[in-house]
């Protein structure tokens, strides 16, 4: 059911009520109106009629015949003469007001008073007069009818005026249901025109409020769905970059061990074999023999040097633990004022090579921070597996984080790390340990199904 319809039915039996409401009075008050009329009617003909039967009751019956039949019909009265015997000699002629035409049995029943009778005799005979309020009752019904007819053609106009008022009331939302449903289609441009009426303009203004707002969210998150594509390419070039960084590296690390190496290796033991022939023939050449096997030498271990910072050999071969056990061996011999402390308890966790490598260049740019940025004398590094989740914590007792933490002090190793790590489904937390110096916690789960996470410093 419409809007429009449910106002007008309830317009229409408001009227309707209002409508029989005074029909009812009108009940009421024709009642009272007819009751009193037929009443004193009938007491007026009743004290006539008494005074002339007491004029023609020496004249006989005949005489006071004779008289009603001058006088004829008294109105809302009929009036009988009767005979000492009790026979009708007269009865009042039927109405001419209205002839042939009665009100309904249960109008009358419903207006009509309780009809009363009076008797007057006389000597020789008897009159009798009844109220009759039949007319009376047909002027009431009369009455009744031209009321109920303009009371229908009176809610006739006001529901079809009401109807036609309603309707270019509601008309403005006929837009706005239009509008909205264009929105549920997916038309977000829909813009309603100014609306006439106050509460229209209200809503109308409002709906395009919305729009405007709703065209502003979906912009930002088309922006932001956008952001996100383009930084998850981002990541995934940056891992594929970082893959094939780690394949170059691995593959100069391998060149520079097993050829490098190796010819380093024979240069020396070739210049050690010509210092022995030389000895007591040339000492000179001797000498210079020895200076190409010195220098082979600190080549060689340059060049060892080098290998574990291109790429750690010693982690496809042995595993993390030994490649982190070699890392801090490698960090006493190169700082030896620097005490490491290593703890690890991997336990039987197999970790992917990704993890691990991951892992390890944590380890390795923690330690390289500590010592170039925080001047640390003491560093502990542990590394334990719990949980699903392979988690490594390093601290040191350096100088600590820079007042503005990592976003000013330039540690690109660190960003790197961390997007590493994202890739990893993992996490890195940067943070100052107490009482002094910074933490570094790395999480990676050992199945890379957990949400990506940022560096929080």
């Amino acid at each position: 059911m419409t809007l429009r319809l449910k106002i007008n039915l309830i317009v229409a039996a408001l009227t309707l009520l209002f409508a029989a409401a005074v029909v009812a009075l009108q009940l009421r008050h024709m009642r009272d109106s007819v009751s009193e009329e037929v009443v004193a009617a009938n007491r007026v003909a009743a004290q006539l009629l008494n005074r002339t039967a007491l004029r023609y009751a020496a004249q006989g019956a005949p005489a006071m015949q004779a008289y009603l039949e001058g006088v004829g019909r008294v109105r809302s009265n009929e009036i009988t003469l009767l005979d000492a015997g009790g026979n009708e000699l007269y009865g009042s002629p039927p109405s001419p007001y209205k002839s042939g035409r009665d009100a309904p049995d249960w109008f009358e029943a419903l207006i009509a008073p309780p009809p009363s009778m009076q008797a007057i005799e006389f000597p020789g005979g008897k009159l009798v007069v009844r109220s009759n309020a039949s007319r009376a009752v047909l002027d009431a019904w009369d009455s009744v009818l031209q009321l109920v007819i303009v009371s229908a053609l009176l809610l006739l106009l006001v529901s079809a005026l009401v109807f036609w008022q309603v309707g270019r009331a509601v008309r403005p939302f006929g837009l706005i249901v239009d509008a909205l449903n264009r929105m549920q289609g997916g038309r977000f441009d829909a813009a309603l025109p100014a609306l006439p009426g106050r509460e229209a303009a209200t809503i109308g203004a409002a709906f395009n409020r919305m729009v405007g707002e709703l065209k502003t969210h979906i912009e930002t998150e088309l922006r932001a769905v956008r952001a996100e594509t383009q930084l998850s390419d981002s990541r995934e070039l940056s891992r594929w970059l970082d893959q094939h960084v780690e394949q170059e590296r691995h593959l100069i690390a391998r060149e520079l061990h097993d050829e490098l190496g190796q010819s380093v290796t024979a240069m020396r033991s070739m210049a050690l074999s010509i210092a022995q022939r030389l000895a007591t023939s040339d000492p000179q050449c001797a000498q210079a023999a020895r200076v190409i096997a010195e220098e082979s030498l600190r080549l060689y271990d340059a060049m060892h040097g080098i290998i574990p910072r291109l790429t750690p050999l010693v982690l496809d071969s042995f595993g993390l633990a030994e490649a982190l056990g070699d890392l801090a061996e490698r960090t006493r011999r190169s700082h030896p004022g620097v005490a490491v402390d290593l703890q690890i308890d991997l336990a039987d966790a197999a970790l992917p090579n990704e993890t691990a490598l991951a892992l390890y260049r944590a380890a390795q740019e923690g330690i390289t921070n500590a010592l170039a940025h925080g001047q640390a004398q003491r560093i502990t590094l542990s590394v334990a597996a719990r949980g699903g989740r392979v988690e490594l914590e390093l601290r040191d007792d350096g100088r600590g984080l820079p007042p503005d933490g990592v976003r000013r002090s330039g540690h690109y190793g660190l960003r790197w790390l961390n997007e590493r790590v994202q890739s990893l489904a993992g996490s890195v937390q940067l943070e100052a340990a107490q009482p002094r110096g910074a933490s570094l916690r790395v999480s990676v789960p050992l199945a890379s199904t957990a949400p990506r996470a940022a560096l929080h410093p």
